[in-house]
């Protein structure tokens, strides 16, 4: 007999009590999910340190650390989705949350079948990583711990976030040609329709500047004009339109 999925763990930090007691966590518990919840960021650390989280949401706006401040503590940490839940909506305000690691960004309020919809498909992405320990990527950089860290030919290791990962391995399976934007922003999507294709452009961004500030080298992944990205074969030079 076939054996039911596990929950899906979630981690609620939100200072606003009622508002995380009396709506967003009861409300995520009917839709399946298993939800703990935190009112400060320390009490987040803490359920993070002795419980298997799936994903943080977490609101901008907090005593003691910032959520953006959290998201760059913990953008690193393998197979945690981090979901941004402000009722900050400025595109700056977004932009800076998402280059600094959240997977997603949404703005209070929020429709509750949204967020849960937006928790599933951060979760799809962090369980669809490669299978093994040490996948090749191009130019001799590899994919390790499942994906989720990109290691460079001198071995520094950048720690990748979904969206990162997720441009990556497209590119990697089509290693040599060029994969075309519309594809790339499906899969960054998930399916859905109102995803903004900037960030296409800001994950590329931000892989190329965290492998610059690793002092890693030069990622193997180049524009093609009116197309999309290519990731270059390992005997590829290394010049090239960036």
């Amino acid at each position: 007999m076939t054996q039911p999925l596990p929950a899906l763990s979630v981690a609620l930090l939100e200072d606003d009590e009622a508002l995380r007691e009396r709506v967003l966590a009861p409300e995520l518990k009917t839709y399946g999910f298993d939800v703990c919840t935190a009112g400060r960021p320390a009490e987040l650390d803490a359920i993070l340190a002795s419980a298997a989280v799936d994903v943080v949401v977490l609101d901008v706006g907090l005593p003691d650390e910032d959520g953006f401040s959290i998201v760059r503590r913990l953008r690193g940490t393998p197979s945690l989705g981090l979901v941004l839940l402000t009722a900050r909506d400025e595109n700056t305000d977004r932009v800076r949350g998402l280059e600094d690691g959240a997977d997603a960004y949404l703005a209070k309020p929020v429709a509750l079948p949204v967020l849960a919809a937006t928790i599933r498909s951060v979760a799809r992405r962090l369980a669809s990583g490669p299978s093994t320990s040490a996948a090749s990527v191009g130019a001799d950089w590899t994919f390790h711990d499942g994906g989720w860290v990109l290691r460079s030919p001198d071995g520094t290791s950048v720690a990748l976030t979904a969206h990162e990962r997720c441009v990556l391995e497209l590119l990697h399976e089509r290693r040599g040609l060029a994969v075309e934007r519309d594809a790339l922003i499906a899969a960054l999507s998930d399916g859905s329709g109102d995803f903004d294709p900037h960030r296409l452009e800001m994950t590329i961004h931000r892989l190329r500047t965290k492998v610059s500030r690793a002092n890693a080298g030069t990622l193997p992944v180049r524009a093609v004009r009116a197309r999309g990205y290519v990731m270059l074969p390992p005997d590829a030079p290394a010049n090239g339109r960036r």
